[in-house]
C-alpha cells in the first residue's frame, strides 16, 4: 500500500500531437480534416499516469504556465485537492473553454496516475456498478456518401452494436432521405441523429416528426444547445420514442444543472475531456441522478470506459469514428468493445492505456 506521505507528483509533461482524420468529415455546423489531442503525463513514486483532452493546442500552453507549478508537489493521493486548487486558480481567465479542458488532461492524468499507485483499475477506485457499458458507434459525417455512410453504419452492427448515430444539418433537404439510407443499411438497430444545433426550432420539430417514420430514437442538439427553451419544446412536443439530447458543450456544474432544471433534455450528455476531467464527470453523474435523468458520455473511449461503468445513471457510451481510430494510433490497452459493450481491463491499473511516445511523436506539434 502506498501511503500518502509516500506519493508526492514530481513531473508534469505536456504533449500536443495532431492527426489527419482518414477522410474529410463533417457535421452540421462544422468541417474539419483534423484532430487535436493534448496529453499529461505525470508521476510519483514508481508510476506515471497519463491523461488527455481533444482542445486546441493554446490548452497546453495554460496547462504548463498556470496548472503544473499547481499540481508538483501536491499529494497524488489527493485528486480532489489538486482540481479544486485549479478551478480556483483560473478564476480570472473564465471556467468554460479551454481552462476547462486543461483542467480535464491534468484530472484525468491525476486519476490514471493514483490508480497505478494503488495498483487499482480506475473503475474500481471509483466504486464499479456495472462490469461493461453499452456503446453505439457514432459517425456518419455529412460529408459522407450514401454508400460511405451505409458502409459504416452497417460495419458496426455487423460488429454487434446495436445502435448508431449519424450527423445531420448541412443539408436539410437531404436528411430524411440520408436517414432512410442509414435506416436500410442498419436493419433492426437504433438509430441516432445528430444537428449540432443547425436546425431552427420549427425545423427541428418538423424533422422530429419525419425521423420519426425512420425509428429514430435519439435526436442529439436539435437546436443549439444554448437554446434550453427549443429543447425543452422538442422536448415536450417531439414524437414519444425520441429522446432529445445535449450536454456535450458543458464545462462547469451550473452549466448541467441550468439545462436539468430547464427540463430541456430526456438525457443528458458530459465529456469528461471537457467538463474539468473524470472528477467533473462524476459530479455531473451525481446531479443526474439527482434529477433522474439518464446520462451518456460525450466522444473519447479511452477516458469514459472506467467512469462511466462506475456512474450509476449513465446509460451508454459514444464510440466515435475519429477518437476510436486516434486512440488505437496512440495508446497501448485502448478497448475494443464486445457484444455491444466496452468492459474496462481489470487486469491493469488506472485508466489502463500507455502513449506509445514512437507512434505518437509522429504528430508531434509545437504548444
Amino acid at each position: 500500500m502506498v501511503r500518502a506521505a509516500d506519493a508526492p507528483i514530481r513531473e508534469l509533461d505536456v504533449g500536443v500531437y495532431t492527426i489527419p482524420t482518414d477522410a474529410p468529415e463533417s457535421d452540421g455546423t462544422l468541417e474539419w480534416n483534423a484532430t487535436t489531442l493534448v496529453t499529461v503525463c505525470c508521476s510519483a513514486g514508481n508510476a506515471r499516469g497519463v491523461g488527455y483532452t481533444y482542445a486546441d493546442s493554446a490548452t497546453a500552453r495554460l496547462i504548463v504556465d498556470k496548472l503544473k507549478p499547481l499540481v508538483v508537489g501536491r499529494d497524488a493521493m489527493d485528486v480532489a485537492g489538486c482540481w479544486d486548487a485549479m478551478v480556483h486558480a483560473i478564476r480570472n481567465l473564465g471556467r468554460p473553454g479551454v481552462c476547462s479542458m486543461a483542467i480535464a488532461a491534468v484530472d484525468n492524468a491525476l486519476w490514471d496516475l493514483k490508480g497505478r499507485l494503488l495498483d487499482l483499475p480506475l473503475v474500481k477506485l471509483l466504486g464499479q456498478v456495472r462490469s461493461a457499458v453499452p456503446v453505439y458507434g457514432s459517425g456518419g459525417f455529412t460529408s459522407y456518401s450514401d454508400g460511405q455512410l451505409s458502409e459504416q453504419l452497417s460495419g458496426w452492427v455487423a460488429s454487434g452494436i446495436g445502435r448508431v448515430k449519424m450527423k445531420v444539418g448541412r443539408e436539410p433537404q437531404r436528411d430524411v432521405v440520408r436517414a432512410t439510407t442509414a435506416r436500410k443499411a442498419i436493419r433492426d438497430a437504433e438509430l441516432f441523429v445528430d444537428a449540432n444545433g443547425a436546425y431552427t426550432r420549427k425545423l427541428a420539430l418538423a424533422l422530429a416528426r419525419a425521423f420519426a417514420d425512420q425509428r429514430v430514437t435519439w435526436f442529439e442538439e436539435p437546436v443549439s444547445s444554448d437554446d434550453l427553451q427549443g429543447l425543452h419544446l422538442l422536448r415536450t412536443r417531439g414524437p414519444g420514442g425520441m429522446d432529445i439530447s445535449a450536454g456535450e458543450y458543458g464545462y462547469d456544474l451550473p452549466y448541467f444543472r441550468r439545462m436539468l432544471e430547464a427540463q430541456a433534455v430526456d438525457a443528458l450528455q458530459a465529456d469528461a475531456t471537457r467538463c474539468a476531467g473524470i472528477t467533473g464527470f462524476m459530479r455531473v453523474a451525481g446531479l443526474c441522478e439527482a434529477f433522474a435523468i439518464p446520462l451518456s458520455s460525450h466522444c473519447a473511449p479511452s477516458i469514459h470506459a472506467h467512469p462511466c461503468c462506475a456512474a450509476t445513471p449513465v446509460r451508454h457510451l459514444e464510440w466515435f469514428h475519429d477518437h476510436v481510430r486516434i486512440e488505437r494510433i496512440l495508446f497501448d490497452g485502448a478497448l475494443a468493445p464486445a457484444a455491444g459493450a466496452l468492459q474496462p481491463d481489470l487486469s491493469r491499473p488506472g485508466l489502463g492505456i500507455e502513449l506509445r511516445a514512437a507512434d505518437a511523436n509522429r504528430y508531434a506539434v509545437a504548444a
